[in-house]
Parts: C-alpha cells; sequence; structure tokens
C-alpha cells in the first residue's frame, strides 16, 4: 500500500499524538527546572559556581547518557513489541522481559561508571580546565553528582516502558516530585536554611543527588500497584545473555549518539572557558534558558520515536512519513511561539537565572541568536529520533558524528580562531542541528530502514 492511499488510525491521529507528547513534555520540564533550579540558585552565589556548574553539569549528563541512550534503545524496541502484540492480540510480556534485562544492565553500568568516575574524573577535569576556581568547584560538584547516576538510569528506563507502551500519565506525576524535592533541598542545602550548613555548590549537587533517589521510589511504587500484569513488570526475570545481547545490538548505538549529542556541549563550554570565566557564565544561562524549547524538541522527537516503531510493528511503513509531518506540525505551533516570547522579552527571562547586571545585559544578544537558531532548525530532533524508531539507530550515530565533526571545525574557526564574541559563537547551534536534520531527511526519504528487524 503506498503512503497516499494509507489512512492511520485514530490511535496516530494529532489529539492522540499530543496526549502521548503531552505528558512527556511536562515530565521534560519538570527535570530540566532540575538544573535551571540549580542554574537560578547558583547565580545569586557567584560567577565562579555559575560557570563550574555548567562544566560540571554537561561532565555529568554525558555519563548520564550512556544509560539514558539504552533506555532509549529500550523503548524502541519495547515500541515495536507493543505494536507487534497490539497487531496480533498476544505477547505483551515480551516487554516485561526487555524491561527487566535493561535493569540489570543499567544497574551494573551505573556501578562502573561510578567506580570509573571516582578515580579518572580529577585528572580529566585538571587536563580540560584553564581555571583553578573552576576547576576546584567542578569537582567538588561532579564527586556529590555521581552517586545519583544509578537513580537516574534506574528512572530513564521506567520512562522507556512507560513512553514505549504509549501509556505517559506518571511521568507527570514522577517529575512533579522530582523537582519539588530538588527545588526544597536546593533553598535549604545552597544557603543553609533550617538549621542545614551553607553548601554553596556541594548542595546543589547533593540536593539533585537525593532528588533523584526520590523520583526512582516514586515509579517503584507506581509501577508496583498501577502497571497491567500483561506486561510481565511485576515478575523478576533473570538476567539472560541472549536477550541482552539482543537489546544492546540496538541500544548501544543510541548510547553511544546520545554521548556524542551531549558532548557538543561540553565541547562548546571548553572553547568558551578559555575566553574567560564571565563568558562562560554567559554561556550558562543562556543554555539553560535554550533547554526550555528544547525539552519540547525532545518530547514530540520522543512521541515521533515510539509511534514510528509502533506503526512499523504493526506493519505500516507507509504510515511513517506521515506520522512524522504530523508530529513536526505540532512541534512548530507549541514552540515557535516561546521563541517568539524569548527573543521579544531577553531580559525579563535571564533575570530569572541571575541577578548580577552586567551579565544579564551581556546575555541579551546571544539569547536571540539562540532563539533564531532553534527556530530556523526545528524539525531536527523528530528527524533524528523517528530514524531511531526505525530500528537503525546506527544511522543516528552516523548522522551525530558527522554532525559533530562539522561543528568541532566550525567552534575552532569562530571561537578558536577568530574569538568572536559569545552571541556568534552561539550560531555553532545552529549548524550543528541543520547537519543532522538534513542527513536524517534524506535518510528517512529513501526508506532503506523499511525492512529492519529488531
Amino acid at each position: 500500500m503506498t503512503e497516499s492511499a494509507y489512512q492511520l488510525p485514530k490511535r496516530y491521529s494529532y489529539k492522540t499524538i499530543w496526549r502521548i507528547t503531552f505528558p512527556i513534555l511536562v515530565a521534560l520540564v519538570m527535570e530540566e527546572l532540575l538544573g535551571m533550579t540549580d542554574t537560578a540558585f547558583l547565580g545569586r552565589v557567584g560567577e565562579i559556581e555559575l560557570g563550574a556548574s555548567a562544566i560540571a553539569g554537561v561532565y555529568f549528563t554525558i555519563l548520564y547518557m550512556l544509560g539514558f541512550g539504552f533506555s532509549i534503545g529500550v523503548q524502541i524496541i519495547i515500541g515495536r513489541r507493543n505494536g507487534e502484540a497490539c497487531e496480533s492480540g498476544k505477547g505483551f510480556d515480551a516487554i516485561g522481559r526487555v524491561f527487566w534485562q535493561g535493569v540489570w544492565f543499567l544497574t551494573g553500568l551505573a556501578l562502573l561508571t561510578m567506580a570509573l568516575s571516582f578515580f579518572l574524573s580529577p585528572p580529566l577535569l585538571r587536563g580540560i580546565l584553564k581555571s583553578e576556581n573552576i576547576f576546584n568547584a567542578a569537582l567538588v560538584y561532579v564527586n556529590w553528582r555521581i552517586p545519583g547516576l544509578l537513580f537516574a538510569f534506574m528512572t530513564a528506563l521506567f520512562r522507556a516502558f512507560y513512553v514505549g507502551i504509549r501509556e505517559t500519565a506518571s511521568l507527570t506525576w514522577n517529575s512533579i516530585v522530582l523537582v519539588g524535592s530538588n527545588i526544597f533541598l536546593d533553598w535549604v542545602l545552597i544557603f543553609g536554611h533550617l538549621g542545614a550548613p551553607e553548601m554553596g555548590i556541594k548542595g546543589a549537587a547533593l540536593a539533585s543527588t537525593i532528588s533523584e533517589g526520590i523520583s526512582f521510589l516514586f515509579f517503584v511504587v507506581w509501577a508496583f500497584f498501577t502497571a497491567d500484569k500483561k506486561y510481565g513488570l511485576q515478575k523478576m526475570v533473570k538476567p539472560v545473555w541472549e536477550d541482552l545481547k539482543h537489546t544492546f545490538s540496538t541500544a548501544s548505538w543510541v548510547m553511544l549518539e546520545y554521548v556524542l549529542n551531549v558532548s557538543v556541549w561540553l565541547l562548546f563550554f571548553l572553547f568558551i572557558e578559555h575566553l574567560g570565566e564571565e563568558q562562560l557564565a554567559i554561556a550558562n544561562i543562556v543554555r539553560s534558558i535554550s533547554e526550555v524549547p528544547f525539552v519540547f524538541s525532545a518530547a514530540f522527537a520522543s512521541t515521533a520515536a515510539t509511534l514510528v516503531s509502533n506503526i512499523i510493528g504493526e506493519g505500516h511503513p507507509e504510515g511513517v512519513m506521515t506520522v512524522i509531518r504530523r508530529v513536526v506540525l505540532l512541534c512548530a505551533i507549541t514552540m515557535l511561539p516561546l521563541l517568539v516570547f524569548f527573543f521579544v522579552c531577553p531580559n525579563f527571562i535571564i533575570g530569572l537565572f541571575t541577578d548580577i547586571p552586567n551579565l544579564v545585559s551581556d546575555s541579551v544578544a546571544t539569547m536571540r541568536v539562540m532563539c533564531v537558531a532553534i527556530a530556523v532548525t526545528l524539525p531536527w530532533n523528530v528527524y533524528l529520533q523517528s530514524v531511531a524508531g526505525t530500528g537503525d539507530t546506527r544511522v543516528c550515530l552516523r548522522c551525530d558524528a558527522v554532525a559533530l565533526a562539522v561543528y568541532a571545525v566550525y567552534c575552532t574557526i569562530i571561537i578558536g580562531i577568530l574569538h568572536s564574541n559569545i552571541a556568534v559563537c552561539w550560531t555553532a547551534d545552529g549548524v550543528y542541528s541543520l547537519c543532522i536534520w538534513i542527513q536524517c531527511a534524506i535518510y528517512i526519504h529513501g526508506k532503506k530502514w523499511v525492512n529492519k528487524k529488531i
């Protein structure tokens, strides 16, 4: 059946796409508030703490993306199994088996990553940071933040399960718990309220770690009482090498792709750090603001990955392009008004993150460049995750690797050689996104993924 002749079922309607996306969006917005809260609080502590949290935060995120990327691979497989089970009316228990193999793998990965970080983080940070003050503060943050990896990995896995089966309501409640606890703990631990010691940047890291533990416990309780038993989630499944190998064959490429994706930010901040502490602080503020429109993109991209995987599992690859177009349209409708508001009222938004006058005024031009770059390349993330949804995750890695290489060359020229101001430097973000979008569009329209099995 051709694409034009195929009519998508109602479960792929605009209304359904929004119903699936909205809880993911709320969850991601709330979780981004985790980092934004740290930025807002530390912006009132000092430039060094603000800049150090930027470097350390991206460093932690790269490690986190190892587990998160694996969970996205699990989500894609769960989506495919869910589509197959919905079509045949049986086989839902395969979803639980995939989930439990993810539990065993991510537990081992978290413990290994934490152990390696303890020994390797000091020399790594020492080697990439120029400022001694930034190094000391960043190392403190990392040491108190790393223990939260295990909780963060498990939470990501639960999210993969619920998004994969297209039941996303729990994500909203979990995120409210996560962010609510983090805001309260930031206030207590950073500034030393309610009799707690004033811990500064150490308090920001500890607050995030404790909040992620609370978030994980919420998902455990929620799944125990509400998850449909047909998925087999409540029944522990022992590690099975063949199942782990199969899951890893899909998820490993997503892991590497997500690490590369976040490495873009680390590379950017390392370039900016050599321009000075104030420039780094400005970059951190604008990056934190940019996360707001990005989570809209990420929410719709996650929905696209799941729906593409589901519809292929149902045996209707001809509906994939229609799904992608619908997701992109809804993404544009929700994101563009937000970007216009940010562009028109930059001082108000920046003022939420710092009360240091020169940082507010110096961040305006950079923020406006950021808005334009995101608007021009808006569909890139939806296309990237749609490629992942086809199951050909190796292509995602290739697209990201090419884009990162172009990005590195671009940054070397405009920052390392030309020493451009921070606003001009931010155009690199648009270059990176555009490079990914072009590659993914070519692949999707080429339809080499139609017979891909996972």
